[in-house]
């Protein structure tokens, strides 16, 4: 069987997407982003919708779907950490 390069993209894009799934089921769940870097989720979360519009530009399916997943996910969080910042909970 002959692995092609599109196969190793949907693989790739769905473990990376999934590793996200824990971290913002917790954070939602919990609400608790104390130990979570606001300058690591915002540089990423602006990264991630790079990606996306990268993927858009090119029309490439795997990047666009993972990293609109991945920005929802990323941005979920960022968004619990912001309004926790602002509401004087850390």
């Amino acid at each position: 069987m002959i692995i092609t390069a599109d196969i190793i993209g949907y693989i790739a894009a769905s473990l990376t997407t999934a590793s996200f799934l824990p971290q913002a089921i917790l954070t939602l769940k919990t609400r608790d982003t104390a130990a979570l870097s606001l300058s690591m989720y915002s540089l990423f979360t602006l990264g991630v919708l790079c990606w996306l519009l990268y993927g858009i530009y090119l029309s490439n399916k795997v990047i666009i779907y993972s990293n609109a997943i991945t920005l929802v996910l990323a941005a979920s969080i960022l968004t619990c950490k912001i309004y926790n910042i602002l509401s004087k909970k850390e």
